[in-house]
Protein backbone atom coordinates (compact mmCIF):
# COMPACT_ATOMS: atom_id res chain seq x y z
CA UNK A 1 0.00 0.00 0.00
CA UNK A 2 3.16 2.58 0.68
CA UNK A 3 4.84 2.10 -2.51
CA UNK A 4 0.94 2.62 -4.34
CA UNK A 5 0.59 5.86 -2.48
CA UNK A 6 4.12 7.17 -3.23
CA UNK A 7 3.29 5.88 -6.98
CA UNK A 8 0.59 7.77 -7.22
CA UNK A 9 2.01 10.83 -5.63
CA UNK A 10 5.09 11.35 -7.72
CA UNK A 11 3.69 10.21 -10.72
CA UNK A 12 2.88 13.23 -12.88
CA UNK A 13 -0.48 13.64 -13.55
CA UNK A 14 -0.59 14.39 -17.08
CA UNK A 15 0.92 10.57 -18.18
CA UNK A 16 -2.48 9.55 -16.99
CA UNK A 17 -4.71 11.58 -19.43
CA UNK A 18 -3.56 12.34 -22.93
CA UNK A 19 -5.28 14.89 -24.31
CA UNK A 20 -6.02 14.57 -27.62
CA UNK A 21 -5.41 17.59 -29.89
CA UNK A 22 -9.00 19.00 -31.25
CA UNK A 23 -9.74 20.80 -34.36
CA UNK A 24 -11.39 24.22 -33.37
CA UNK A 25 -12.92 26.39 -36.23
CA UNK A 26 -13.96 30.08 -34.82
CA UNK A 27 -15.76 33.02 -36.97
CA UNK A 28 -17.93 35.86 -36.74
CA UNK A 29 -20.80 36.88 -38.86
CA UNK A 30 -21.28 40.76 -39.59
CA UNK A 31 -24.55 41.04 -37.52
CA UNK A 32 -22.23 39.97 -34.88
CA UNK A 33 -23.36 36.07 -34.33
CA UNK A 34 -20.15 34.06 -32.92
CA UNK A 35 -19.58 30.66 -34.04
CA UNK A 36 -17.81 27.64 -33.16
CA UNK A 37 -17.24 24.32 -34.07
CA UNK A 38 -15.41 21.19 -33.10
CA UNK A 39 -14.40 19.05 -35.82
CA UNK A 40 -15.01 15.39 -34.67
CA UNK A 41 -14.90 12.06 -37.21
CA UNK A 42 -18.86 11.58 -35.36
CA UNK A 43 -21.40 11.07 -38.36
CA UNK A 44 -23.12 12.39 -35.71
CA UNK A 45 -23.85 16.78 -35.59
CA UNK A 46 -25.12 18.11 -32.30
CA UNK A 47 -25.57 21.82 -32.99
CA UNK A 48 -27.14 25.16 -30.86
CA UNK A 49 -27.72 28.57 -31.04
CA UNK A 50 -26.85 29.94 -27.05
CA UNK A 51 -28.36 32.97 -26.69
CA UNK A 52 -26.82 35.29 -23.70
CA UNK A 53 -30.86 35.91 -22.33
CA UNK A 54 -32.07 34.03 -19.44
CA UNK A 55 -34.51 34.70 -16.17
CA UNK A 56 -32.09 37.20 -14.79
CA UNK A 57 -32.73 39.57 -17.76
CA UNK A 58 -36.21 39.71 -17.31
CA UNK A 59 -38.14 42.83 -15.83
CA UNK A 60 -40.40 42.38 -12.58
CA UNK A 61 -43.40 41.63 -14.43
CA UNK A 62 -41.62 39.47 -16.93
CA UNK A 63 -41.10 36.63 -14.31
CA UNK A 64 -40.98 33.36 -16.56
CA UNK A 65 -40.90 34.87 -19.87
CA UNK A 66 -37.80 33.49 -20.86
CA UNK A 67 -38.46 30.01 -20.07
CA UNK A 68 -42.07 30.69 -20.89
CA UNK A 69 -40.78 31.99 -25.09
CA UNK A 70 -38.80 28.91 -25.10
CA UNK A 71 -41.79 26.66 -25.22
CA UNK A 72 -43.54 29.02 -27.42
CA UNK A 73 -40.65 28.91 -30.25
CA UNK A 74 -42.12 26.33 -31.13
CA UNK A 75 -45.45 27.16 -31.52
CA UNK A 76 -45.34 27.86 -35.64
CA UNK A 77 -42.96 30.17 -37.53
CA UNK A 78 -43.84 32.56 -40.69
CA UNK A 79 -43.44 29.23 -42.77
CA UNK A 80 -44.30 26.21 -40.40
CA UNK A 81 -47.38 25.31 -37.80
CA UNK A 82 -46.38 23.80 -35.10
CA UNK A 83 -46.95 20.26 -36.19
CA UNK A 84 -44.50 20.72 -38.98
CA UNK A 85 -41.78 22.23 -36.95
CA UNK A 86 -42.48 19.43 -34.25
CA UNK A 87 -41.64 16.72 -37.44
CA UNK A 88 -39.11 18.73 -39.36
CA UNK A 89 -35.99 16.80 -37.63
CA UNK A 90 -38.02 13.49 -36.00
CA UNK A 91 -38.71 12.51 -39.90
CA UNK A 92 -35.14 12.15 -40.49
CA UNK A 93 -34.41 10.78 -36.62
CA UNK A 94 -33.42 13.55 -35.56
CA UNK A 95 -34.12 15.38 -32.23
CA UNK A 96 -35.00 19.14 -31.49
CA UNK A 97 -35.35 20.79 -28.14
CA UNK A 98 -34.49 24.09 -25.77
CA UNK A 99 -33.43 24.80 -22.80
CA UNK A 100 -33.35 28.02 -20.09
CA UNK A 101 -31.28 28.85 -17.20
CA UNK A 102 -30.71 31.79 -15.31
CA UNK A 103 -28.23 33.42 -18.17
CA UNK A 104 -28.79 31.58 -21.46
CA UNK A 105 -30.96 30.01 -23.39
CA UNK A 106 -29.88 27.35 -25.72
CA UNK A 107 -32.06 26.07 -28.91
CA UNK A 108 -30.32 22.74 -29.88
CA UNK A 109 -30.43 19.78 -32.44
CA UNK A 110 -29.51 15.92 -33.05
CA UNK A 111 -29.00 14.73 -36.36
CA UNK A 112 -26.85 13.02 -38.54
CA UNK A 113 -23.67 15.18 -40.36
CA UNK A 114 -26.05 14.79 -43.83
CA UNK A 115 -28.61 16.88 -42.71
CA UNK A 116 -26.60 19.55 -40.87
CA UNK A 117 -28.51 22.05 -43.04
CA UNK A 118 -32.01 20.61 -41.90
CA UNK A 119 -30.97 21.50 -38.31
CA UNK A 120 -29.08 24.88 -38.79
CA UNK A 121 -32.59 26.02 -41.11
CA UNK A 122 -34.30 25.31 -37.93
CA UNK A 123 -32.86 26.55 -35.34
CA UNK A 124 -33.02 30.04 -37.38
CA UNK A 125 -36.38 29.73 -38.05
CA UNK A 126 -37.74 29.32 -35.01
CA UNK A 127 -35.45 31.89 -33.46
CA UNK A 128 -36.01 34.87 -35.73
CA UNK A 129 -39.30 34.08 -37.51
CA UNK A 130 -41.68 32.79 -34.32
CA UNK A 131 -45.31 33.95 -34.48
CA UNK A 132 -46.47 33.14 -31.26
CA UNK A 133 -50.24 32.33 -32.00
CA UNK A 134 -52.47 33.59 -29.03
CA UNK A 135 -54.64 30.12 -29.20
CA UNK A 136 -51.29 28.26 -28.85
CA UNK A 137 -49.87 30.71 -25.98
CA UNK A 138 -53.18 30.01 -23.90
CA UNK A 139 -52.29 26.05 -24.31
CA UNK A 140 -48.51 26.10 -23.26
CA UNK A 141 -49.98 28.40 -20.48
CA UNK A 142 -51.50 25.10 -19.46
CA UNK A 143 -48.22 23.35 -19.75
CA UNK A 144 -46.25 25.66 -17.74
CA UNK A 145 -48.96 25.38 -15.08
CA UNK A 146 -48.49 21.63 -14.84
CA UNK A 147 -44.71 21.77 -14.88
CA UNK A 148 -44.63 24.51 -12.28
CA UNK A 149 -46.99 22.31 -10.25
CA UNK A 150 -44.88 19.36 -10.31
CA UNK A 151 -41.76 20.68 -9.64
CA UNK A 152 -43.46 22.18 -6.14
CA UNK A 153 -44.17 18.32 -5.29
CA UNK A 154 -40.33 17.72 -5.36
CA UNK A 155 -38.82 19.61 -2.40
CA UNK A 156 -35.28 18.18 -3.44
CA UNK A 157 -35.38 20.75 -6.51
CA UNK A 158 -37.62 23.02 -5.26
CA UNK A 159 -34.85 24.16 -2.01
CA UNK A 160 -32.68 24.83 -4.46
CA UNK A 161 -34.88 27.80 -5.55
CA UNK A 162 -36.06 29.03 -2.62
CA UNK A 163 -32.25 29.41 -1.47
CA UNK A 164 -31.02 30.51 -4.26
CA UNK A 165 -34.05 33.41 -4.40
CA UNK A 166 -33.01 34.21 -0.36
CA UNK A 167 -29.30 34.36 -1.31
CA UNK A 168 -29.45 36.92 -4.39
CA UNK A 169 -32.77 38.29 -2.52
CA UNK A 170 -34.18 41.53 -4.60
CA UNK A 171 -31.88 40.67 -7.59
CA UNK A 172 -33.51 39.08 -10.68
CA UNK A 173 -30.72 36.39 -10.68
CA UNK A 174 -32.49 35.12 -7.88
CA UNK A 175 -35.87 34.72 -9.48
CA UNK A 176 -36.44 30.92 -10.21
CA UNK A 177 -36.53 30.00 -14.19
CA UNK A 178 -40.31 28.95 -14.25
CA UNK A 179 -42.03 32.09 -13.15
CA UNK A 180 -45.54 31.91 -11.04
CA UNK A 181 -48.69 31.05 -12.16
CA UNK A 182 -49.71 34.66 -11.88
CA UNK A 183 -47.08 36.55 -13.87
CA UNK A 184 -47.35 33.70 -16.81
CA UNK A 185 -51.10 33.42 -17.44
CA UNK A 186 -50.47 37.65 -17.77
CA UNK A 187 -48.44 37.23 -21.28
CA UNK A 188 -49.35 37.74 -24.12
CA UNK A 189 -48.12 37.65 -27.88
CA UNK A 190 -46.99 41.28 -27.78
CA UNK A 191 -45.66 40.47 -24.65
CA UNK A 192 -43.32 37.77 -25.93
CA UNK A 193 -42.41 39.96 -29.02
CA UNK A 194 -41.01 43.06 -26.69
CA UNK A 195 -38.76 40.82 -24.66
CA UNK A 196 -37.24 39.00 -27.77
CA UNK A 197 -36.57 42.56 -29.30
CA UNK A 198 -35.16 43.52 -26.26
CA UNK A 199 -32.97 40.65 -25.04
CA UNK A 200 -32.83 38.13 -28.05
CA UNK A 201 -29.18 40.46 -29.48
CA UNK A 202 -27.12 38.76 -31.96
CA UNK A 203 -24.24 40.12 -30.63
CA UNK A 204 -25.24 37.33 -27.75
CA UNK A 205 -25.90 34.95 -29.68
CA UNK A 206 -23.34 31.80 -30.44
CA UNK A 207 -23.73 29.13 -32.90
CA UNK A 208 -21.98 26.02 -31.90
CA UNK A 209 -21.60 22.43 -33.05
CA UNK A 210 -19.31 19.47 -32.72
CA UNK A 211 -19.64 16.41 -35.76
CA UNK A 212 -18.17 15.76 -38.88
CA UNK A 213 -19.07 19.00 -40.62
CA UNK A 214 -16.20 20.45 -42.82
CA UNK A 215 -15.07 24.94 -42.55
CA UNK A 216 -16.89 25.29 -45.87
CA UNK A 217 -20.26 24.10 -45.30
CA UNK A 218 -20.42 25.02 -41.85
CA UNK A 219 -19.57 28.71 -42.60
CA UNK A 220 -22.01 28.11 -46.19
CA UNK A 221 -25.14 27.24 -43.76
CA UNK A 222 -23.96 29.51 -41.24
CA UNK A 223 -23.82 32.62 -43.07
CA UNK A 224 -27.27 31.55 -45.54
CA UNK A 225 -29.50 31.21 -42.32
CA UNK A 226 -27.72 33.42 -39.76
CA UNK A 227 -25.94 36.02 -41.64
CA UNK A 228 -28.80 37.59 -43.26
CA UNK A 229 -30.64 38.33 -39.84
CA UNK A 230 -30.13 41.87 -39.45
CA UNK A 231 -27.88 43.36 -36.72
CA UNK A 232 -29.90 43.41 -33.25
CA UNK A 233 -27.08 44.75 -30.42
CA UNK A 234 -27.54 44.42 -26.67
CA UNK A 235 -28.06 48.22 -25.10
CA UNK A 236 -29.02 47.06 -21.34
CA UNK A 237 -26.37 45.91 -18.85
CA UNK A 238 -26.89 43.25 -16.15
CA UNK A 239 -27.41 44.34 -12.67
CA UNK A 240 -24.30 42.37 -10.46
CA UNK A 241 -25.76 41.29 -7.02
CA UNK A 242 -24.74 43.09 -4.05
CA UNK A 243 -25.62 43.37 -0.21
CA UNK A 244 -25.45 39.61 0.62
CA UNK A 245 -27.48 39.38 3.98
CA UNK A 246 -26.58 35.82 5.56
CA UNK A 247 -29.99 34.19 6.61
CA UNK A 248 -30.91 31.13 8.43
CA UNK A 249 -34.79 29.77 7.70
CA UNK A 250 -36.57 27.28 8.14
CA UNK A 251 -40.21 26.43 5.98
CA UNK A 252 -42.59 23.56 6.96
CA UNK A 253 -43.44 21.04 3.84
CA UNK A 254 -45.15 18.23 3.60
CA UNK A 255 -42.14 15.94 3.46
CA UNK A 256 -40.56 12.77 4.99
CA UNK A 257 -37.42 13.81 5.50
CA UNK A 258 -36.33 17.72 6.65
CA UNK A 259 -34.11 18.50 3.40
CA UNK A 260 -31.40 21.27 4.61
CA UNK A 261 -28.78 23.31 2.30
CA UNK A 262 -26.21 25.72 3.76
CA UNK A 263 -24.36 27.88 0.87
CA UNK A 264 -23.05 31.20 0.08
CA UNK A 265 -22.11 33.53 -2.59
CA UNK A 266 -19.30 32.57 -4.53
CA UNK A 267 -16.60 33.37 -7.61
CA UNK A 268 -17.97 34.12 -11.23
CA UNK A 269 -17.49 32.48 -13.86
CA UNK A 270 -14.39 34.75 -14.91
CA UNK A 271 -12.23 34.15 -11.57
CA UNK A 272 -9.59 31.75 -12.00
CA UNK A 273 -10.04 30.86 -8.10
CA UNK A 274 -13.11 28.83 -9.58
CA UNK A 275 -11.34 25.80 -10.36
CA UNK A 276 -9.67 25.73 -6.77
CA UNK A 277 -13.11 25.83 -5.56
CA UNK A 278 -14.47 23.21 -8.16
CA UNK A 279 -12.08 20.69 -7.00
CA UNK A 280 -12.52 21.49 -3.42
CA UNK A 281 -16.17 20.69 -3.95
CA UNK A 282 -15.95 17.50 -5.65
CA UNK A 283 -13.62 16.47 -3.10
CA UNK A 284 -16.21 17.32 -0.15
CA UNK A 285 -19.71 16.10 -1.97
CA UNK A 286 -19.18 15.57 -5.54
CA UNK A 287 -21.04 12.84 -7.46
CA UNK A 288 -18.22 9.97 -6.65
CA UNK A 289 -19.26 7.57 -4.07
CA UNK A 290 -16.08 7.78 -2.03
CA UNK A 291 -16.67 11.92 -1.61
CA UNK A 292 -15.96 13.07 2.36
CA UNK A 293 -19.56 14.00 2.73
CA UNK A 294 -21.00 10.46 1.37
CA UNK A 295 -18.57 8.43 3.30
CA UNK A 296 -19.14 10.21 6.27
CA UNK A 297 -22.90 10.58 5.93
CA UNK A 298 -23.68 7.79 4.54
CA UNK A 299 -21.11 5.08 4.61
CA UNK A 300 -20.24 5.18 7.92
CA UNK A 301 -22.68 6.32 10.20
CA UNK A 302 -25.95 5.31 7.56
CA UNK A 303 -27.51 9.16 8.23
CA UNK A 304 -28.40 9.83 4.62
CA UNK A 305 -29.80 8.78 1.86
CA UNK A 306 -28.10 11.61 -0.65
CA UNK A 307 -25.32 14.51 0.43
CA UNK A 308 -23.97 16.75 -2.74
CA UNK A 309 -21.97 19.45 -2.94
CA UNK A 310 -22.77 22.01 -5.87
CA UNK A 311 -21.07 25.36 -7.50
CA UNK A 312 -22.60 27.60 -10.20
CA UNK A 313 -20.98 30.35 -11.36
CA UNK A 314 -22.20 33.20 -12.79
CA UNK A 315 -20.99 36.22 -15.27
CA UNK A 316 -20.69 38.14 -12.23
CA UNK A 317 -21.30 35.69 -9.23
CA UNK A 318 -21.95 32.64 -8.19
CA UNK A 319 -23.49 29.95 -5.63
CA UNK A 320 -21.90 27.45 -3.42
CA UNK A 321 -24.34 25.18 -1.88
CA UNK A 322 -23.96 21.65 0.70
CA UNK A 323 -27.28 19.26 0.40
CA UNK A 324 -28.35 16.55 2.50
CA UNK A 325 -31.92 15.27 3.36
CA UNK A 326 -32.36 13.34 6.87
CA UNK A 327 -35.16 12.32 8.84
CA UNK A 328 -35.85 14.42 11.81
CA UNK A 329 -33.90 11.87 14.40
CA UNK A 330 -30.63 12.31 11.96
CA UNK A 331 -31.61 15.85 10.96
CA UNK A 332 -29.00 17.38 13.80
CA UNK A 333 -26.17 14.74 14.21
CA UNK A 334 -25.62 14.95 9.98
CA UNK A 335 -25.71 19.12 10.25
CA UNK A 336 -22.74 18.25 13.00
CA UNK A 337 -20.62 16.20 11.30
CA UNK A 338 -21.36 18.51 8.07
CA UNK A 339 -20.13 21.72 9.83
CA UNK A 340 -17.33 19.15 11.66
CA UNK A 341 -15.64 18.38 8.68
CA UNK A 342 -16.02 21.88 7.10
CA UNK A 343 -14.47 23.16 10.34
CA UNK A 344 -11.30 20.71 9.44
CA UNK A 345 -10.78 21.36 5.79
CA UNK A 346 -10.55 25.31 6.99
CA UNK A 347 -7.75 24.30 9.25
CA UNK A 348 -5.97 21.43 8.18
CA UNK A 349 -4.06 20.71 4.85
CA UNK A 350 -4.95 18.24 2.51
CA UNK A 351 -1.95 15.46 2.54
CA UNK A 352 -0.05 15.20 -0.55
CA UNK A 353 -1.65 12.05 -1.37
CA UNK A 354 -4.87 13.61 -0.72
CA UNK A 355 -4.60 16.22 -3.01
CA UNK A 356 -3.24 13.98 -5.65
CA UNK A 357 -5.95 11.69 -5.72
CA UNK A 358 -8.69 14.21 -5.43
CA UNK A 359 -6.85 16.01 -8.41
CA UNK A 360 -6.98 12.87 -10.46
CA UNK A 361 -10.12 12.00 -9.76
CA UNK A 362 -11.31 15.65 -10.87
CA UNK A 363 -9.23 14.84 -14.10
CA UNK A 364 -10.58 11.79 -14.50
CA UNK A 365 -14.30 12.78 -14.67
CA UNK A 366 -13.81 15.54 -16.31
CA UNK A 367 -11.94 14.12 -19.45
CA UNK A 368 -14.50 11.53 -19.43
CA UNK A 369 -17.16 14.14 -19.60
CA UNK A 370 -15.61 15.65 -22.95
CA UNK A 371 -16.64 12.68 -25.07
CA UNK A 372 -20.25 13.82 -24.62
CA UNK A 373 -20.44 15.80 -27.49
CA UNK A 374 -24.25 17.06 -26.54
CA UNK A 375 -22.51 18.44 -23.29
CA UNK A 376 -19.68 19.64 -25.29
CA UNK A 377 -21.37 21.83 -27.90
CA UNK A 378 -23.56 23.95 -24.85
CA UNK A 379 -19.78 24.11 -23.04
CA UNK A 380 -17.95 25.40 -26.32
CA UNK A 381 -21.39 27.95 -26.88
CA UNK A 382 -20.94 29.23 -22.88
CA UNK A 383 -17.50 29.73 -22.81
CA UNK A 384 -17.41 31.79 -26.38
CA UNK A 385 -20.48 33.81 -24.45
CA UNK A 386 -18.82 34.73 -21.07
CA UNK A 387 -14.84 34.48 -23.02
CA UNK A 388 -14.68 34.84 -26.49
CA UNK A 389 -12.85 31.86 -27.20
CA UNK A 390 -12.84 27.89 -26.26
CA UNK A 391 -11.00 26.79 -22.96
CA UNK A 392 -9.18 23.46 -24.69
CA UNK A 393 -8.98 20.17 -22.07
CA UNK A 394 -5.24 20.66 -21.83
CA UNK A 395 -5.34 24.01 -20.09
CA UNK A 396 -8.00 23.07 -17.71
CA UNK A 397 -6.26 20.36 -16.87
CA UNK A 398 -2.93 22.27 -16.71
CA UNK A 399 -4.69 24.48 -14.31
CA UNK A 400 -6.10 21.67 -11.95
CA UNK A 401 -2.63 20.00 -12.22
CA UNK A 402 -1.11 23.44 -10.57
CA UNK A 403 -3.73 23.81 -7.42
CA UNK A 404 -2.42 23.29 -3.88
CA UNK A 405 -3.23 22.16 -0.31
CA UNK A 406 -2.53 26.09 0.78
CA UNK A 407 -5.21 27.05 -2.75
CA UNK A 408 -8.04 24.38 -1.28
CA UNK A 409 -7.54 25.69 2.61
CA UNK A 410 -8.04 29.42 1.56
CA UNK A 411 -11.18 28.74 -0.75
CA UNK A 412 -12.26 26.45 2.31
CA UNK A 413 -11.64 29.32 4.31
CA UNK A 414 -13.41 31.80 2.36
CA UNK A 415 -16.29 30.37 1.02
CA UNK A 416 -17.15 28.66 4.39
CA UNK A 417 -16.58 31.40 6.71
CA UNK A 418 -18.92 31.27 9.49
CA UNK A 419 -20.63 34.63 9.48
CA UNK A 420 -21.46 34.22 5.68
CA UNK A 421 -23.17 30.26 5.83
CA UNK A 422 -26.63 30.63 5.26
CA UNK A 423 -29.24 27.87 6.04
CA UNK A 424 -32.48 27.20 4.43
CA UNK A 425 -34.24 23.70 6.04
CA UNK A 426 -37.97 22.50 4.89
CA UNK A 427 -39.06 20.12 7.59
CA UNK A 428 -42.65 18.54 8.19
Amino acid sequence: MKNRENFEIKVPLRRFFRIRQIMIITFSLPNGIRVIHKYTPSPVVFCGLTVNTGTRDELEQEHGMAHFLEHTLFKGTSKRKAYHINNRLDNVGGEFNAFTTKEETVIQACVISSDFARAVELIADVTFNSVFPEHEITREKQVVFEEIDSYSDSPAELIFDDFEDLLFDSYPIGRNILGTKKTVQKFSSADIVKFIERTYNTDQMVFSSTGRISENRLKYYCEKYFGEQPANLRKFSRIKPENYRVFNKSAIKKTYQNHVILGNRAYDYNDRRRTALSLLLNYLGGPATNSVLNMLLREKHGLVYNVEAGYTPYNDTGNVTLYYAASEANAEKSHELVMKEIARIKTDFLSAYQLAKAKKQFIGQYIIAQENSEQMMQTMGKNMLSHNNFEEPKIIVKQMEGITARDIRDVANEIFCSDKISRLEYKD
